[in-house]
């Protein structure tokens, strides 16, 4: 039998069967809530600014967090992974004061927890 390089490469590219992909399963982070805590210390004015300069959040959206985190006493402004969520409670902390009231003395409180799955 006598067989040309080609037909050989052919026919073992035809027998040969590739092996099956395995698809890569993306772990899941676990998500983490950034929660504002309501005190007597800041403004509407401070909350608003803070969330649109941290967050991009618009004036409207923003006020509607400042006036939830003022009723219920707390407020989830962001459900990310637990890297973004510990870098915006960062963010939050080092704001600063609201100059506005003179008794403020620093930025206002926020928490990680993690969100229900």
């Amino acid at each position: 039998m006598n067989m040309t390089m080609e037909a050989v490469a052919g026919r073992a590219t035809r027998e040969t069967k590739p092996a099956p992909e395995k698809k890569r399963q993306r772990k899941k982070q676990p998500a983490y809530h950034v929660i504002l805590l309501d005190d007597d210390d800041h403004t509407y004015d401070y909350v608003i600014g803070m969330l649109r300069k941290l967050f991009g959040y618009s004036p409207e959206r923003a006020f509607q967090l400042a006036s939830e985190v003022d009723e219920s006493g707390r407020v989830i402004v962001d459900t990310t992974t637990l890297e973004r969520a510990e870098l915006k409670r960062d963010q939050i902390l080092t704001f600063g004061r609201d100059w506005r009231i003179a008794r403020c003395a620093g930025s206002m409180s926020v928490i990680i927890e993690p969100a229900p799955e």
